[in-house]
């Protein structure tokens, strides 16, 4: 693949603003689109001038997210810029799917206070075999483009990685908060972390992108991207970043290693469940971030709530939804059943207590560990003599065995018919 010389490159000082263009009905309709839920859009008028252009001209633009294979599974919160690349295709534009296979031998320095060890190749394989086929539960797979960077970054090689790094100075790398962060704290940055941008940025001059998707904690590579197109003589891409979904605590990001998450391949009845757990101020983030229901009926379900209506029965709503997604209607229906039958040997208190808990080993954390820490039982003993005799249940599920363990993740306990706790382990 050719990416041309460098021609007349604009300087980030020297951008100049685009100037604004009459818009149709189906550029503002676009905008919406793009605009729903999304944290920042840069620059909103250029996006803007590229779709009056796609219009005219008839071709697509071509939109790009990246993912790093670093777990073999996927979860909601990925799904936040997959929902928003479905909605993109949606209307007509081309999506790439590009997996990280390279940059994943780099590993992303973002959010972290260390460095961050890569993966092998064979974890990255193994991990990357499994990721479009969970992203095309939310994309339109025979509309998508899949591509793996190491198409572009393995002819590189040393010469063309020295080249590129060539193109962007410390001084600007350290601008990077969490780059900075470290820097005067004196922990130690290796130097191949500095690539890592660098190469997510090349991404987009190989593909010749004109918008990159990524969360809230990317905009710093996202930026990168722009800045190398214009080294590499293109029109910049625009950037979408889209919030963090907060995990199940209603505290943290969703992510695997805090147990607050959903995974999208896990059991139809576990994601219900875990989406039921949520709280209802959270329900309304996830029906922005994670439904395909317009925001007119999302806002007419907010004043029926308003107005008196259980907010649970929303909920089911949105958890139907999700399940339905990554396991179809008929699974989605078996979990509202069993939910349903859960609830009815003991009802769930809107005012549930919270509290975490953190496992003692890589088995997670012994359940009367969790009734004591949980204040549901004055003490170990209690607490195994509750689950001796049937009283102890785990979302729902009677636990007699007095060995049992959680592992990492969010649950609701019961003991008896009033106790109740959202558990979240970590």
């Amino acid at each position: 693949m050719s990416h041309g010389v460098r021609q007349n490159p604009i300087t980030q000082s020297a951008v100049e603003q685009p100037a604004p263009v009459a818009v149709s009905a189906g550029v503002e309709q676009a905008m919406a689109v793009a605009m729903r839920g999304c944290d920042e859009l840069l620059v909103a008028q250029e996006f803007i001038n590229k779709l009056v252009r796609s219009e005219k001209t008839q071709k697509p633009l071509r939109i790009k997210l990246g993912l790093d294979p670093t777990a073999p599974d996927l979860h909601l919160g990925h799904t936040v810029v997959l929902n928003k690349l479905r909605q993109l295709q949606d209307l007509g534009h081309t999506v790439i799917f590009l997996i990280g296979d390279f940059t994943a031998l780099i590993g992303d320095p973002t959010g972290r206070n260390a460095t961050r060890p890569p993966l092998s190749t064979e974890e990255i394989k193994a991990n990357a075999e499994t990721y479009f086929k969970q992203a095309a539960l939310v994309l339109d797979a025979d509309k998508t483009e899949i591509r793996y960077n190491s198409e572009w970054c393995d002819p590189l090689g040393a010469r063309g990685m020295i080249q590129l790094a060539a193109r962007y100075t410390v001084a600007r790398m350290l601008e990077r908060d969490d780059f900075t962060k470290r820097y005067k704290g004196g922990v130690p940055i290796s130097v191949h972390e500095f690539l890592y941008p660098l190469v997510q940025g090349y991404d987009s001059v190989a593909l010749e992108a004109d918008l990159e998707l990524g969360g809230t904690d990317q905009k710093f590579n996202l930026l990168m991207g722009r800045e190398l197109q214009r080294e590499y003589g293109q029109e910049p891409q625009c950037i979408l970043t889209m919030p963090l979904l907060v995990g199940l605590d209603g505290v943290e990001k969703m992510s695997k290693s805090k147990g607050n998450y959903v995974g999208i391949s896990e059991r139809p009845s576990e994601i219900f469940g875990k989406l039921m757990s949520i709280s209802d101020v959270l329900m309304w983030n996830y029906f922005e971030l994670l439904s395909s229901r317009p925001m007119t009926q999302i806002a007419a379900l907010k004043a029926e709530v308003e107005a008196g209506r259980n907010p649970r029965d929303i909920k089911v709503d949105l958890a139907v939804e999700i399940v339905a997604r990554f396991h179809g209607d008929a699974a989605a229906h078996r979990a509202v059943e069993d939910f349903e039958a859960r609830v009815k040997q003991g009802a769930i208190p809107d005012d549930i207590a919270e509290i975490t808990c953190t496992a003692t080993g890589t088995d997670g954390l012994g359940l009367v560990a969790v009734l004591k820490q949980a204040g549901l039982v004055p003490s170990s003993s209690e607490g195994i003599r509750n689950i001796e005799q049937g009283g102890v249940r785990v979302d729902g599920q009677r636990i007699e065995d007095r060995q049992c363990m959680l592992s990492p993740g969010v649950y609701v306990v019961q003991v008896g018919k009033r106790k109740f706790s959202r558990v979240t382990i970590k």
